[in-house]
Parts: C-alpha cells; structure tokens; sequence
C-alpha cells in the first residue's frame, strides 16, 4: 500500500506545490511530539500500596468508565476553532483556541499555528483560484455569443442569396447550424428584424451588443466598391494583452467584401476562432478538474494528519477541527461543481452535437489500459532481434565481409543508415527507460509534457518500438548480405538500405490510424516547432526535445551521408566523392551546428516572453557548444595542427564545464549548499542519496566522450566503430539526465509552466457591463 505523502506527491500539480498542504512537515511536528514526550499520558499509579484486594477489579473498571464518561463530556472541548472575519472583502482566518489540557504544551500550540496557517492558506487560494476561473467561464460564455450571433448573421444572409452555408453544410459543428440556438443567444434573433442593415452592420452591431466596441466605427464610411476607407481596431483596456487572434478579428472585419449584390465572410478565421473558443473550454474544464482534485487532497491531508494527532495525544481533538475543515470554503462550497455541469452541456450541446459521450471523450480522456499484447510482441521481437542478429553474425564471418578490400566498400554502404537505426533505437529504448522509472516513481510526466492520458505513449510501447526498429534493420543487414553473397547486381544490393530509410518515412507520415498515429503526428508538430523555434511559443515538451536532437548530431549527420550515396554513389559506388566534395564538407558544419541552435532560439524566444538572466545563460550554454563543435570538426580535417588541437581543449574544456554546472545546479536542482541532504537538494524521489552523487559523476564521465575526436586513428572502419560508440554514449547520457530533469520538473516546476494554459480569446477581455 502506497503511503498518502507518496501519493500527494504523485497527484499534486507542479504549479500549486507551494498552496497544497504541508504534509511532511506537520508529519514531522506530530513525531517531535511523540518522541519528546511532550504530551503526558493518564497516571497509573496510585495513591497508597496497601497490597491486593478482591476489590481492586471492581475499583479499576468503575474508574474506567468514569473516565470514559469525563472524556465525553470534556472531548468536544479540548480545541476550539473560531473563524474570524479579517477585512470587509470576506475573507477569514481559521484560529485554534486550545483547552487547558494542551494550553501549556509548546509543542501543541507550534503545531496547530502550523495547522491553521496550511488551512488559511488552502482556503485562501481556493478562493483565489475558484473566482478567476468563474471569470474565465462568464469571459468564454460571452465570447461563445458572439459567434452564435455571427452565425446566425451569416446563414441568414446566405440561406437569403442561396449560398452555401457558413460550414459547408458538413462541419461536426452543431452551433453553427440555423436550426440550433443557444440557451443563452435569445439576443441573436432580434438582429434578422432589419432587412435595410448590410452584413457589416450587422457584424458590428453583433459585436458591440456583447460588449466589444471598435475604435472609429461611428464615422467609418466605405468606397463605391464596398470596401472601408478607414481601418477599424478593437477598443481593448491598456492592461489588457492584446492576443494574436483579436487582431485577426480586426483583419476580419476590414475585409468585408461584395460579390454582386451578396457580401461573403472568410470562413477559415471563423473557423479558427471556433477553435480557439473549443480549446478554451477544454482548458477552463481541466481547470476546474485540478481545483477538484486539489480540493479533495487537502481534505485527505487533513483527516490522515488529525488521525495521527489523536494517535499521539491519546485525545479526540480532530472531530472539532475537521468540523471547521469541512465549513471551510474549499470543502463547503459546490461552484467547482457546478461550473463543470455547466461546461459538459455546453460543450454537448454545441461541440458534440448534443451527444455527451462524445462531449466527455474530449473533456475528460480516459487512461489507456495497458495491453497484453504489446508485451508478447516485445518479447517475440526481442526473441527475433537475437536471432536475426546471431544469424548475421555467422553470415559476416562466412562472407569474409569485414575482411581485405571488402570492409571498406560495406561499410561506407551500410555503416550510415544501420547506425543510424541503432542510434534511433537505442533513444527509443532510454526513453521507454525513463517512462518506466517515471510511472514506477510516480512522476506525473503526461501532466508535465500535457499528454493525452489515451494516447500518450507508454513503457511498454516505447519497449515495442525499439524492438521492432531493431529487429527490421538487423533482418536487412541479413538480407543484404544474403543478396550479395548470392550475386545479385550491386545496385540492388545496395538499394536495401534506401529501401529501409523510405519504410521508416512512411511509417512516419502514414495517415492511417495505424502505427501510433497520434504520437507521430506529435512529434512531426514538435519538430516544426523547433524548427521554427522563433515564431512557436516554446512548450516544456519542444525543448526537451529540442535537447534530445543535440544529442543525435551524429545521426543526423547520417542521414546527410545517406542523402548523398542516395544521389550520387549508388550507381558509380564511388563512396569517397561525398566526403571529397566541398558542399558536403561544408554542410556538416551546419547540420552539427542546427541543434544548438534551435535550442538557443528556443532560450531567446523564452527570454523575449520573460525577460530573466537565465535563458540568456542557457543560450549562451548551447554557443559555446556551437564553438566547441566547430573547433572539433576542423581539428578532424588537420590532426597534425597543434593549435587547432589547443583550440579543442579550450573550447570544449569551457564548454563541457559550463554544461555540467547547468545540469547539475538547474536542471537537476542540485549542488545546494544550503540544503538539508549534503549538496543535493531538500526534495528528493529516490530514498538512497549515493545514487544522486554516482549519476552526477557519470554524467561528468559521459560529458568527456569528445576526447575520442582528439585521438589520430588513421584507420577508418576503427575510426567509425569509435564514433558510433561515443554517439552511442551519449545517447545514454541524454536518457540517463532525462530522468533527473522531470524529477526536477515534478518537484519544483522549474520551467514556470501552467498547470492550466492560457488561450487566448478572439475579442480579448469582454466588459462585462456591456
């Protein structure tokens, strides 16, 4: 049975860790008390020593149930608690009056002081929160409005000139159709009573009904075309933000335009706000959720720590206190609740075509149960790797392929892709590492990397995913081999790896649900963000796996090698023209430089959004591994240059101590002088704390694997065996610190992410006095 302050830790949200309560330490104040003996136990000696009577029996049970008699009559006396009013805003603060029995007892009051400053400040920010979350809700419900009555304008222009309709007839969506209306759209109909109004009018007079006005709009006069002669803004407040979207709505409105006698409207931005109005929805219910859930721990918190507080004082002190817990508001009251009846009709009734089965798939996803099968075909496929690969084993020393003239040409063949494969494998099978220590662990990674609890990608499917990797490029090494020694034409033979590279694209853009579909179109939307760090804002997930791709330089510079046999070598088999052509040398600067530097755009877009000194740090971290690579690639071309092989030592001496300090003092939270665990940090999952000082020391050991470049190996194949296992190392390294940066994550919410994200709206903040 797993412990509750396991489990609190498990459950609780990153963002809120400070507002939930204190567990360990009351935990620990209760332990002081037990063990000081600071709360005295009932006397059992007595007040003469007259030897044994028959009597005594009788004395001891009457005195037995006297005292029970006492103690329920002074139990509910033993704590008061009072709540009192503070200010005239409502607000009230939570105070403990003890009995004389625990009134001289420093150790009790310390812990009920304690006691009621967690219950304080529970309720205070249940408050808070719960407030701004109703405002979101009256904020989205006045915006989901304004596209009904859009809607509605829109249709009834169009069912009037015989247009198509605003969605083309058939869009999932049930609140863009005429025949729906809203239970809160009664305003809607009355702007179909003005024939003589244009659809601009109209749209404007829809707009500022529901309380968003535009600058200009009361001398805005337009050409003979239609079209306006002035621009119009929406009027927003200074210290509102001005989203992306409200813009749009702006571009929107200006672009009004006629075709004949009929006006039409962009329907790809209507579409989008419909979007953006769905998402919010899906946010404010997960919103809700978590101030539930947060509700409900606390509560749990409270009766697990009263209960040991009786155990102790040998009193029935928690009925009263957890009287008060439960009229606290965070108890008491059902807005939470109520908020999510609210939510699940209207995104029923308005997103699921009134089907709340549907409506709920989305609000609240379900967690995949894991499946048998995938762990028979782990197995099967682990079973299969074994075998194909002992099978190529013999087929090579049979062949003599590693051997004379041979070497050389097989492996310029078959040495990129395979590696490349391998190395894939070797990240998919670290990653399904670190999903099983997470789970084990209790890391709320899904929540951390906000993935859907039924898609998101399991141990087990990581498992199976490296083993079928594997299994495929050990059984083309088989095959290719076979073909070779078989005397096939070179062309086809050495068509199989370019054969293995297209499977693995198309499995990768493959449409069909097949295959992992959600996971892999996530990650082709991660890597367009990271490409195009600048323009994205920068998600937990896009850099963490912005910081996986700097350990795969090696693969990717593969995967140039194998754009260029694919283009130039496999019908001359010339394999050294790639390496002798400037454009290929040239563009190894640039591939190893990528990277690093999407990850510093990523810490410049980070900074551009939170100006702190940090993220300019953590770019600088990523040029001065720019550097060091560069300094290292040119040191491969002139070995016998002695300042260039200074030049090595200097730049990836810095850049590897910088990089270790990043690790070790941010993104793992250690080296804290001040901390309770000796130069580790006060939060920790893991009991044994030697495990903390050995992973820092093999993070440095692996930190060190570009001393391999600084080594004269004339000899090619031993040249490449070397660099695969330094890519293989680091590899490794990047899974082995992947493990220590979610835990980080999951303590102390270092990146600063929200618990429930911001969408921003299409009209901005609403006046709600219209």
């Amino acid at each position: 049975m797993v412990k509750f302050s396991k489990e609190l830790e498990a459950q609780l949200i990153p963002e809120w860790k400070d507002a939930f309560v204190n567990y360990r330490v009351l935990k620990k104040q209760i332990k002081k008390m037990k063990v000081s003996k600071i709360i005295s136990k009932p006397s059992q000696h007595t007040d003469g020593d007259f030897g044994v009577s028959i009597f005594d029996s009788i004395r001891f049970f009457a005195k037995k149930i006297s005292d029970k008699f006492q103690n329920s009559e002074n139990e509910t006396n033993i704590i008061q608690v009072k709540c009192e009013s503070i200010d005239d805003g409502g607000d009230e603060l939570y105070v403990t009056d003890l009995s004389q029995l625990f009134n001289e007892e420093d150790e009790v009051k310390q812990f009920f002081e304690k006691l009621d400053n967690e219950l304080n400040k529970v309720d205070q920010f249940y408050k808070k929160r719960e407030d701004e979350l109703r405002k979101k809700r009256e904020n989205l419900n006045k915006h989901l409005q304004i596209i009904l009555d859009l809607n509605q304008i829109f249709n009834k222009r169009r069912r009037k000139n015989s247009l198509p309709s605003l969605n083309g007839g058939n869009s999932p969506r049930s609140w863009s159709s005429p025949d729906r209306s809203s239970s809160f759209s009664e305003s809607s109909i009355e702007l179909a009573e003005s024939p003589e109004m244009s659809e601009t009018e109209e749209v404007l007079a829809a707009l500022e009904r529901n309380g968003v006005y535009f600058m200009d709009s009361g001398t805005r006069t337009k050409t003979k075309n239609g079209k306006p002669k002035m621009a119009m803004k929406i009027d927003s407040p200074a210290n509102t933000p001005r989203s992306v979207t409200s813009i749009l709505c702006e571009d929107m409105l200006n672009n009004l335009k006629k075709e004949g006698s009929c006006e039409f409207f962009n329907t790809k931005k209507v579409q989008r706000f419909e979007k953006q109005i769905r998402g919010a929805f899906i946010e404010l219910y997960k919103g809700l959720g978590l101030l539930k859930t947060y509700s409900s721990l606390n509560m749990t918190a409270f009766v697990k720590i009263m209960k040991k507080f009786d155990k102790v004082s040998n009193q029935n002190a928690s009925e009263n206190y957890l009287k008060a817990v439960k009229g606290s508001h965070f108890i008491s009251s059902d807005k939470v609740v109520r908020m999510m009846d609210e939510v699940e009709s209207i995104f029923a009734k308005h997103f699921a075509n009134n089907d709340r089965k549907k409506a709920m798939k989305f609000l609240r996803p379900q967690q995949r149960k894991p499946s048998h099968m995938v762990t028979f075909f782990v197995g099967l496929f682990t079973g299969c790797f074994v075998s194909l690969f002992t099978v190529y084993a013999l087929l090579a020393h049979l062949t003599g392929i590693f051997y004379d003239n041979k070497r050389q040409d097989y492996l310029n063949t078959v040495y990129p892709i395979f590696s490349m494969f391998a190395l894939l494998s070797l990240h998919l099978f670290m990653h399904g590492c670190n999903l099983f220590m997470w789970k084990s662990k209790r890391i709320n990674y899904n929540f951390i990397f906000e993935s859907s609890p039924n898609t998101a990608l399991t141990y087990r499917d990581a498992f199976l995913m490296c083993t079928t990797f594997m299994t495929i490029m050990v059984g083309a090494l088989v095959i290719h081999l076979l073909l070779g020694a078989s005397g096939y034409p070179q062309r086809l033979v050495d068509a199989i790896p370019g054969f293995l590279l297209l499977l693995a694209f198309s499995m990768l853009l493959c449409p069909l649900n097949i295959f992992y579909r959600p996971t892999r179109f996530c990650f082709i939307r991660i890597i367009r963000n990271i490409v195009c760090c600048p323009f994205f804002k920068v998600a937990l997930v896009d850099f963490f796996m912005a910081d996986q791709l700097t350990s795969q330089i090696p693969l990717l510079r593969n995967l140039e090698n194998i754009a260029c046999n694919l283009a130039r070598n496999f019908r001359t088999h010339q394999y050294k023209t790639c390496s002798e052509v400037k454009l290929f040398r040239e563009l190894i600067y640039v591939i190893s430089f990528l990277p690093y530097y999407w990850r510093a755009m990523q810490c410049a877009r980070r900074w551009f959004e939170d100006p702190k000194g940090e993220h300019l740090g953590n770019m600088g971290k990523y040029v001065s591994a720019m550097v060091a690579a560069g300094a290292r690639l040119t040191y491969e071309r002139n070995k016998d240059d002695h300042v260039w092989f200074a030049m090595v030592l200097v730049t990836s001496g810095v850049a590897t101590v910088y990089q270790l300090y990043w690790d070790f003092y941010r993104d793992w939270g250690l080296l804290r002088p001040t901390s309770n665990n000796l130069w580790l940090r006060d939060n920790l999952i893991l009991k044994n704390k030697s495990i903390y000082y050995m992973s820092m020391a093999l993070n440095a050991v692996l930190r060190l694997a570009w001393l391999e470049t600084t080594m004269k190996i004339h000899n090619k194949p031993e040249q490449m065996s070397l660099d695969f296992l330094s890519a293989s190392l680091e590899v490794i390294r990047r899974g082995h610190w992947n493990f220590y940066r979610l835990e980080n994550e999951h303590l102390n919410n270092v990146g600063n992410y929200r618990a429930v994200k911001e969408v921003p709206l299409p009209f901005g903040e609403i006046d709600s006095d219209g």
